[in-house]
């Protein structure tokens, strides 16, 4: 190989390296649950793709407490609150006041569980604390509740655990329909039976009609199908209720008179039979 082609060839080299490593960097790093990963239950992976619809989405709250206390807590879901930083970040706190940041929790050490209408999410490995808690790492507890219709809202802070000797954390609330239980679609037996007739029905029209049109040649209300076959049995089923339904003999004279002409004239001769001198 000539040295102009091998030189190109090691630029394409370095340049396709140099792409892999920036789509690397660029990448979002997810939640990673505590331990290794082969340790992972599949309720806990499942558990995780189904907080992927929040992880896009970014939630702040400010808490001021007096003059001494002004924070802003920025929380994302399983991704880094600054990817800049690939600090692993999942919640920081930021103090309004200096601007100085304090990582309450980190996405490489998660853990995951849930109840029947909620999820609860734990980021641990925050920065240390001070004078507190014996100077143990941090840690965010976000509890993520059930609300039916709402991708997620009212993202708040309820407490700081910072009395006790060790076990800090503080705990964070936001509703989610991602926690909600699946719904049950099952269809009972009897809406089984009602769509299997009701799909035959349409079949049996719609196949009959078109038979009927275009291989009969029919017009009209012959058009549909077994036509006869319908109309005498409409006919019999009016001839039953005839039958049953009617609470006298068939040649009992009528309790009522007819509105012809010539029972509206001698209905009127009757009406002047009064009329006549006694």
């Amino acid at each position: 190989m000539s040295s102009p082609c091998h030189t190109s060839a090691v630029l394409v080299v370095f340049m396709a390296l140099a792409v892999g490593v920036g789509a690397e960097q660029l990448k979002e790093r997810s939640c990673d649950v505590v331990g290794d990963e082969s340790s992972e239950s599949q309720t806990e992976r499942a558990l995780l793709k189904k907080l992927e619809p929040l992880s896009q989405m970014r939630f702040n709250v400010t808490v001021e407490k007096g003059k001494t206390e002004n924070y802003i807590y920025h929380f994302r879901v399983c991704r880094e609150v600054n990817s800049t930083l690939r600090d692993f970040a999942g919640l920081v706190q930021t103090d309004r006041q200096n601007g100085k940041t304090t990582v309450i929790g980190r996405i490489n050490e998660t853990e995951v569980f849930n109840g029947s209408d909620w999820i609860m999410l734990i980021y641990k490995g925050g920065d240390s604390y001070g004078t507190h808690c014996s100077g143990e790492k941090r840690r965010a507890v976000i509890m993520i509740s059930c609300k039916q219709g709402v991708t997620a809202s009212s993202f708040s802070i309820i407490s700081e655990e910072r009395e006790k000797e060790q076990d800090c954390f503080y705990l964070f609330e936001m509703d989610s329909s991602v926690a909600c239980p699946a719904e049950d679609s099952h269809l009972s037996v009897g809406s089984i039976l009602l769509i299997t007739f009701t799909s035959l029905i349409a079949v049996y029209i719609i196949g009959g009609f078109l038979y009927q049109r275009l291989v009969v040649g029919a017009k009209g209300m012959e058009q549909f199908p077994h036509f006869a076959f319908w109309q005498d049995l409409g006919n019999l089923v009016a001839d039953g209720c005839d039958f049953v339904c009617r609470s006298k003999p068939r040649n009992a004279p009528a309790a009522y008179r007819g509105v012809g002409d010539d029972q509206l004239g001698e209905e009127s001769e009757e009406r002047d039979d009064h009329l006549l001198p006694m």
